[in-house]
């Protein structure tokens, strides 16, 4: 998908799809997070700070419980 930016006020904006937008279940109150890596720009809806923890628990016990079954299976 092309997109163009749009003048607003003394900034430009990205107008984004609502396919795209129902897809990343975001809406105008979605707190996004936007970094690049020097080449390209990336957009992403910020998550609950709760959940990631949970998550990178999770990550983290199951690393500790099969870190070298997973190397295995890597190999």
């Amino acid at each position: 998908m092309i997109k163009k930016l749009t003048k607003h006020g003394n900034s430009l904006t990205l107008v984004i799809d609502r396919g795209v937008l129902d897809l990343l279940e975001i809406d105008a109150e979605t707190p996004l997070n936007i970094k690049t890596d020097g080449k390209c720009l990336i957009v992403t809806p910020e998550r609950d700070a709760a959940r990631q923890k949970k998550f990178r628990a999770a990550l983290d016990e199951a690393n500790r419980r099969y870190g070298r079954a997973f190397k295995k299976l890597a190999e």
